[in-house]
């Protein structure tokens, strides 16, 4: 099947400065994706890519098997919500219904008049006069009503209080399972991603450091805890992501393709914010570089 998005080492720089570095990603349709990083680590960047609304400086990018923003078809295909949850604060509720009807050739209008009723927003509103959660869910609505096979969301939850977002998030998953959308969510909010998304990017120094479905990363990855010893006499097959030591104890985040075999350790597992956080804080793994599957893509 078409990836919703294949990148193959793509590259963006902004005058001197590099946004994104040998990104290669592989993103197979039907999943609602997380992508998640520290600031500057590149994501709005390559989310912009993949929306069009930026061209590479090197590498090449597909979206749905076509070039982003390469003509009415392919921009029908996508729908786009930046971090700021743009709307037009001088048109109303029902204005921006009929703009999102005159731009989109499969506009659904049923649809978005529904889920205007069904959020309990008043059609006459200014947009300029809803609250930031309504905004949030107005600009959702001009996105999905277009009936994109992509749903693009820049952080779109970062301002919104936790009500807000939980509302957001769970209006989100309506509509992907009610028509098969696939997402691309970008978030700080780890706990978020974890409640709604089956496959994860991490990008940490403008390069692509994780990406796979969350079941296998979580079956893959565990944490050791034993009587301090060297990495290098943990078992055969085992990747060592990272290692604290104190006098007495280490404390391993490894990968295994395998069952970690009985010895004289613990063996634990780790929370999707933990798994995120030691891939965002440690450029490289330890020991083999197959302990990241993205690896390809960075330097």
């Amino acid at each position: 099947m078409t990836a919703i998005v294949e990148a193959h080492a793509l590259g963006k720089r902004y005058g001197r400065r590099q946004a994104l570095t040998e990104c290669t990603l592989h993103i197979p349709p039907g999943h609602v994706v997380g992508l998640v990083g520290p600031n500057g680590a590149g994501k709005s960047t390559l989310l912009k890519l993949a929306a069009g609304m930026l061209t590479p400086t090197t590498g090449t990018i597909t979206v749905l098997g076509g070039r982003p923003g390469g003509g009415p078809d392919q921009i029908s295909r996508v729908g786009f919500v930046a971090q700021d949850a743009p709307v037009y604060a001088n048109l109303s509720v029902a204005d921006h219904l009929r703009l999102g009807a005159r731009l989109n050739p499969g506009w659904d209008q049923g649809f978005a008049a529904a889920r205007v009723e069904r959020l309990g927003l008043d059609p006459a509103q200014k947009a300029g006069k809803l609250s930031g959660g309504q905004r949030a869910q107005l600009a959702l609505t001009v996105a999905t009503g277009k009936r994109p096979e992509l749903l693009i969301l820049d952080e779109p939850v970062a301002s919104l209080d936790p009500l807000a977002r939980r509302d957001f998030l769970r209006h989100l998953m309506e509509a992907v399972v009610e028509h098969g959308t696939s997402v691309i969510l970008s978030s700080h909010l780890v706990s978020d991603l974890e409640r709604v998304c089956d496959y994860l990017i991490v990008l940490a120094a403008s390069q692509v450091r994780l990406a796979e479905e969350v079941d296998d990363l979580s079956a893959a990855h565990h944490r050791i805890v034993c009587a301090r010893r060297d990495p290098d006499t943990l078992p055969v097959g085992v990747d060592v992501i990272s290692a604290e030591h104190t006098d007495r104890q280490s404390t391993f985040i490894v990968r295994s393709s395998t069952p970690i075999p009985l010895g004289d350790w613990a063996v634990e597992p780790v929370g999707l914010e933990e798994l995120v956080l030691t891939y965002m804080e440690h450029d490289r793994p330890t020991g083999n570089p197959s302990a990241a599957p993205a690896s390809e893509a960075a330097r």
